[in-house]
């Protein structure tokens, strides 16, 4: 537990978030092989992508969406893996990423790549993709999107106050800030560029497949020894179907705390009300004496 952060199981009260699984990760093992390392940036298609593996056969592949709508705990990992890796606090490696991503035989997104180099180094039987676009595009997506969800006033406020948002959103913040060094609008680009170069840097020429999701099924499954799907590639996370679904979800998860305070915090507040008022009708009552004895004992 490098970053320090406890974990806290989900409240019974959250009903409006019925998909939101409660497991501690930081308790689990390896249970299938790691496969795929697609280490390309958000909003490069890499949510069609993880649509397309699960298509392939692989079972599940982990996303920023783990994360923030499937299970929130994740996030106490990524906590420790920011901790440890950025900031020099405990350790990080093939032990811990088994415990997040064990249930995985691929990852994809962010907070992941953030990551890139140790998880080269820790699964390296594992093929590495990375999705690309055009950076002018990319970063005008992201500003939509992610940078926007960042900056979310609204999640900030829920982080206070909601389980799920409560977890995600400082990791978010974390990711940011490390990543991005807290200034995705002046540094993105040049950010997008030397992360690129850092990856071809890494993985030996033959072993790294460079990736457009526009490119479709072919070099996908040529890479990765796949037939090619009789259906069409996916295609999803678009930038508007993006904060359509963050604003949906802050709703819910408002209604969460909503519920509560009226489950758990209007009952208190009535009986803390009702003990108050029988305190006082048991209270013995002080009789003083007649005003006149004291007018006497001072005349």
């Amino acid at each position: 537990m490098a970053s320090g952060i406890p974990y806290t199981p989900k409240p019974a009260t959250d009903i409006f978030t019925p998909y939101q699984t409660d497991i501690d990760r930081r308790q689990c093992k390896r249970t299938v092989p790691m496969k795929v390392l697609a280490l390309g940036l958000g909003r490069t298609g890499t949510a069609s992508l993880r649509t397309a593996l699960k298509e392939l056969g692989y079972t599940d592949t982990y996303h920023m969406l783990s994360a923030s709508m499937e299970n929130p705990p994740d996030s106490l990992c990524w906590q420790d893996a920011f901790a440890a890796i950025y900031e020099g606090k405990g350790k990080f490696g093939r032990e811990e990423f088994d415990a997040i991503l064990g249930h995985c035989q691929a990852v994809c997104d962010w907070p992941a790549i953030a990551f890139s180099k140790e998880l080269i180094e820790a699964y390296p039987e594992a093929k590495v993709i990375i999705t690309t676009r055009d950076v002018d595009t990319w970063h005008d997506s992201v500003l939509k999107t992610v940078n926007w969800r960042n900056n979310d006033p609204e999640l900030k406020l829920l982080a206070n106050m909601d389980w799920g948002a409560g977890l995600y959103q400082p990791m978010l913040a974390k990711f940011f800030h490390h990543f991005f060094k807290d200034d995705f609008e002046g540094q993105g680009k040049q950010i997008f560029n030397d992360y690129y170069q850092s990856i071809r840097e890494m993985v030996p020429p033959g072993q790294l497949l460079e990736y457009r999701v526009s490119s479709g099924w072919r070099p996908l499954c040529e890479y990765l020894g796949h037939p090619i799907p009789d259906v069409p590639f996916p295609r999803s996370n678009d930038a508007d179907g993006f904060v359509q679904r963050c604003r949906a979800q802050n709703r819910k998860q408002a209604l969460n705390v909503i519920f509560r305070l009226v489950v758990v915090g209007v009952p208190i507040m009535t009986a803390a009300l009702s003990a108050g008022l029988a305190y006082n009708h048991y209270l013995p009552k002080i009789v003083l004496p007649p005003l006149s004895i004291f007018n006497a004992a001072t005349a």
